[in-house]
């Protein structure tokens, strides 16, 4: 199992390496659970092309995202290197127009 640190590490990297990234729990055309696949479901609507993580997979993932962020719930989605937050606030941004502007579509 690979620690904490190293596991922070390869969640930077995704981030900078992905313009939109979202932690998740399952994959993108199989998310397993409602949050999540609502967090898709908003992203799919403005047709931009996004990077998921299964933490899932990986318990030290899931415990690395939390830490990383200082967010205790999944999805977490990132945008440009920023967090912008979960389900909620995902939604309402969304809701608000809010969204359409962080993802520059």
């Amino acid at each position: 199992m690979m620690d904490l640190t190293e596991v922070k590490k390869q969640i930077e990297q995704d981030i900078r390496q992905n313009r939109i990234i979202l932690y998740m729990k399952g994959e993108r055309h199989m998310p397993r659970c409602g949050f999540s696949a609502r967090v898709v479901e908003i992203l799919e609507q403005y047709g931009v092309d996004f990077a998921t993580r299964d933490v899932l997979k990986s318990e030290a993932l899931r415990q690395a995202i939390k830490e990383y962020s200082n967010w205790p719930t999944l999805p977490q989605l990132y945008v440009n290197g920023e967090f912008i937050g979960g389900c909620d606030i995902v939604t309402e941004l969304h809701e608000s127009g809010e969204l359409k502007k962080i993802l520059g579509v």
